[in-house]
């Protein structure tokens, strides 16, 4: 009761509210009204002077662009706002085990403005082309070797078009003698790659080392575990996102998404395959006995099948009870051939056959309970076993699961340091996309975090405050909101009528008074008619009362008067009985020979 209250007074002050906003126009309307009545000229004047300035807008905030300046030691930084690909090397290679026409890297790149921009002379490097191999690199300033700094690399992407099956994932290139940018594919070598990939609804954001195994001096990938953080919005709502990956000389880890920490971990505990191999292993030549025995369970060797088992007996048997239904038709089939189809007119029987109407199921049936020869149907059979197995026991002779024995991996080595990994020279992407116009903008790879945050804020942080001051109020952030996610209408539609059913439900809830013209047009008794009533009925109940309670005592008393003289008859009969009684020993007494003598 106090809920609904509370939404009762709510509701009425936001009613009270709206009316007296509704008075306000109106009152504004009738002023209006006056003012045109008395000086018509004047007041068109006067709306034409206050027309621009109630339909303008407030002016939007203006974010000027300025491109970010690195504000310490950088390896690599490119912002692209010169408008070219200068320091870039576009690939000329071919991949290797590829048909001809899809093997050349001859997908195209350009520096271009970005869709919608609200920042005039930002630019980043665009993948233009879809369906075809992208590759392009650029030098670092000087190889990056790993040490006793971090190392942070950081870019911005932007899935203009979204994103159907593709990647924007970056590769750090290790700094090899064989190191041609002019051929870089696939299988260039890599210290790092890093960056989102999707494909279907598999939305990934990798992070991925080549670790050299040093007994064998061969490179094995280790994939970071897949972050727990939904991804799907930064591949769908076509936002630009800032992608940024921490690696420490302790060997943890951080990636980042729009400054958010979205996973980490440690290279030795949270990569797979690991990156330090068991120490033992299992022996490869050790083969299982012959005579060992896995089985926990054997048939019982005693167990005998019973006399009575009958293997053969079948698992449905006819119901022998059933009755043909009245009225079936043994003689009619359940399909006839339709009486109304007609041979095509271009039928050859010599090429298609001699000519057959199409089947449709015989109209008689329809009303017959059935067609065709009756048969009974099936029904379980209650002497049906089955084949006879034997019980299952304990294996007395059971030794478990084998397993081959453990031996020292030879291949064993213990990397304390993964975080020491192959120097890299170079930045490269190298993509397969079907959606084209993916926007690059602002890499930078440092070691100071200072320095990475800096340049974040004057690119991607200028991108995200002239998209905020860009924006639509609140209903268009719902309605943008509902486009990237449809069952927001659904709470969009419950918010909206869900109070407006509570109003209807609360004022409907009352029981309605008929009007006074319901009972002129019914002739019924009016509200005070029926309460002189009720007075009436109440009065005569309790006149009848009375007159019962006087009637009961009436009849009380009567019955104690009747009790009284029949105990007053009761009391007489008792002294006439008693009064001869003493009137004969009167007279016994008064006799001579009772007399006592008289002592003298």
């Amino acid at each position: 009761m106090e809920l609904k209250w509370l939404l009762y007074v709510t509701l009425l002050a936001l009613g009270t509210l709206a009316v007296q906003a509704n008075d306000m126009d109106d009152d504004n309307d009738g002023d209006d009204v006056v003012d045109i009545e008395d000086d018509l000229d004047d007041g068109i004047e006067e709306a034409e002077e206050l027309k621009p300035e109630t339909s303008t807008p407030p002016p939007t905030p203006k974010v000027t662009y300025k491109a970010p300046v690195p504000t310490g030691e950088v390896y690599f930084a490119e912002s692209f706002d010169k408008g070219t690909l200068d320091g870039w090397i576009l690939s000329r290679a071919k991949k290797d085990d590829t048909d001809d026409e899809i093997a050349k890297y001859d997908g195209k790149w350009e520096v271009q403005d970005m869709k919608d921009t609200k920042l005039p002379g930002d630019k980043g490097l665009v993948l233009v082309t879809r369906a075809k191999h992208h590759a392009i690199s650029s030098k670092l300033s000087k190889p990056f070797v790993f040490d006793t700094k971090p190392l942070i690399i950081q870019y911005e992407v932007n899935f203009q078009n979204g994103i159907e099956c593709g990647g924007a994932y970056v590769k750090l290139l290790s700094k090899t003698p064989e190191l041609n940018l002019d051929q870089f594919h696939d299988k260039t070598p890599y210290t790092i790659m890093f960056g989102p990939d999707k494909c279907g609804e598999d939305y990934k954001l990798h992070f991925i080392f080549r670790h050299k195994n040093p007994k064998t001096g061969k490179y094995e990938e280790k994939h970071a575990k897949r972050p727990d953080a939904d991804l799907k919005t930064y591949f769908t709502d076509k936002k630009t996102h800032l992608y940024t990956l921490v690696l420490n000389p302790d060997n943890s880890f951080e990636i980042l998404v729009d400054q958010t920490v979205v996973n980490s971990g440690n290279l030795l505990n949270d990569m797979s395959p690991p990156v330090n191999p068991p120490r033992e292993i299992e022996d490869p030549n050790d083969q299982k006995p012959e005579d060992w025995d896995e089985r926990p369970k054997i048939p019982d060797p005693d167990a005998v099948k019973p006399d009575d088992w009958d293997e053969d007996a079948p698992a449905k048997i006819a119901d022998e009870n059933a009755v043909k239904p009245e009225g079936w038709l043994d003689d009619e089939p359940e399909y006839v051939a339709d009486p109304d189809a007609e041979k095509p007119e271009d039928w050859d029987e010599d090429m298609d056959g001699e000519w057959e109407a199409p089947q449709i199921a015989n109209p008689k049936c329809e009303t017959a309970p059935g067609c065709g020869t009756w048969q009974r149907p099936m029904i379980d059979n209650p002497n049906y076993k089955g084949k006879w197995k034997p019980p299952m026991i304990d294996n007395v002779n059971y030794q478990g699961i084998w397993k081959p024995r453990k031996i020292p991996n030879p291949d064993f080595f213990e990397d304390l340091e993964p975080f020491k990994m192959t120097p890299f020279s170079a930045v490269g992407l190298e993509l397969w996309s079907m959606t084209s116009d993916i926007f690059f903008d602002n890499f930078i790879i440092c070691t100071e975090r200072a320095v990475a945050d800096d340049w974040a804020s004057d690119g991607w942080g200028l991108k995200k405050a002239a998209d905020g001051a860009a924006e639509s109020g609140v209903v268009g952030q719902m309605m943008a909101a509902a486009e990237e996610r449809p069952w927001l209408w659904v709470v969009y539609i419950l918010t909206v009528a869900l109070p407006v059913f509570l109003v209807i439900l609360f004022y409907c809830s009352g029981k309605k008074q008929p009007s006074a013209a319901e009972y002129k047009k019914t002739d019924a008794p009016q509200p005070d008619v029926i309460d002189e009533e009720k007075e009436e009925e109440k009065d005569k109940g309790d006149k009848e009362e009375e007159e019962e309670e006087e009637a009961n005592e009436e009849k009380l008393g009567s019955d104690a008067d009747i009790g009284s003289v029949s105990q007053e008859e009761e009391e007489e009969e008792e002294e006439e009985d008693r009064k001869p009684a003493s009137e004969e020993e009167e007279t016994v007494n008064r006799s001579p020979r009772n007399r006592k003598p008289r002592k003298d």
